[in-house]
């Protein structure tokens, strides 16, 4: 992986609700490319994705991102014009066109100029290929479509920070391989962050991975890295296994995790298996 200017820097980051740490002194930092957050559920993925998109405030630490604090309103509100954002659960409204809801965001993010605008609109409509559904209902779109719209809103006005939650859900074969395809090409010039739990898409595209526990950082380095570090873990048998983590594969063998089993041979480790194993090694008490 190149070398690349900080782009993001987060400092024990903070946040809490109610007795519960969801970020507990979280220290990170990003550059331009791919990185995808990896983690299970409660890990502090989605409260990181907002911190970044500046929607939620941190109770302690800082983020810097982009050279600014968006603890300071006049800061964050130029950070929010130089980013964009695809939330977990976004907002749709049902009756409007989707052309008019991407221009309806293209409002929001100060784009004024009308000529201007909806040449903007047209063109990210286009890079998620709904150029030719820009005039059908919003609530006429099937789950998908409605994913890729989202996506186009978040490229607005050419943002030089692009914040991604589960940016796949909904998104068939054909469709994840079109969006793995845009988002590589936007880590070119860009710093993408995106959380998933897809960790095809991770090895797919990400030049790095961050895999989140409980609020910190159980694992940081390339996919590669975190597929290389379960060698020697990862195992293939003929028979069913007393115990351990296994499941039967499509040839009839079975693929164990963790400490070799009577017969078994090593196999091949993937980045699922990497990530696994690496909340193997976190106290179970702490991530569930």
């Amino acid at each position: 992986m190149t070398t690349t200017a900080t782009t993001v820097r987060v400092s024990a980051l903070r946040k809490r609700y109610g007795s519960r740490a969801v970020l507990d002194g979280l220290d990170l930092s990003l550059g331009v490319g791919v990185t995808g957050l990896l983690g299970p559920n409660g890990a502090g993925k989605t409260t990181l994705i907002r911190c970044l998109a500046t929607t939620l405030a941190p109770d302690d630490g800082w983020i810097e991102a982009l050279g600014l604090n968006p603890a300071v309103a006049d800061e964050r509100t130029e950070l929010r014009r130089r980013l964009g954002y695809l939330p977990q659960s976004p907002g749709f409204y049902p009756h409007f066109t989707a052309f008019d809801l991407v221009d309806y965001v293209a409002v929001l993010k100060d784009l004024t100029n009308r000529r201007e605008r909806h040449r903007e609109v047209r063109r990210v409509l286009d890079e998620v290929d709904l150029g030719d559904r820009a005039d059908t209902k919003v609530r006429r779109l099937s789950g998908g479509m409605k994913q890729r719209l989202a996506l186009a809103q978040a490229l607005l006005g050419a943002p030089e920070l692009v914040v991604l939650d589960e940016p796949t859900v909904g998104l068939d074969p054909d469709q994840r391989m079109r969006f793995r395809s845009l988002v590589s090409r936007l880590g070119e010039r860009l710093t993408v962050v995106l959380s998933t739990h897809q960790t095809e898409d991770v090895a797919a595209l990400c030049e790095r991975v961050i895999v989140l526990a409980a609020g910190r950082v159980a694992f940081t380095g390339t996919p590669a890295t975190l597929a290389a570090s379960a060698a020697d873990r990862v195992w293939r048998t003929g028979g069913r296994p007393a115990k351990g983590r296994y499941w039967r594969a499509a040839d009839g063998s079975y693929r164990v995790l963790g400490d070799p089993p009577p017969g078994g041979v090593p196999d091949e480790p993937t980045v699922e298996d990497g990530y696994l194993l690496c909340l193997d090694a976190v106290d179970p008490a702490v991530i569930r």
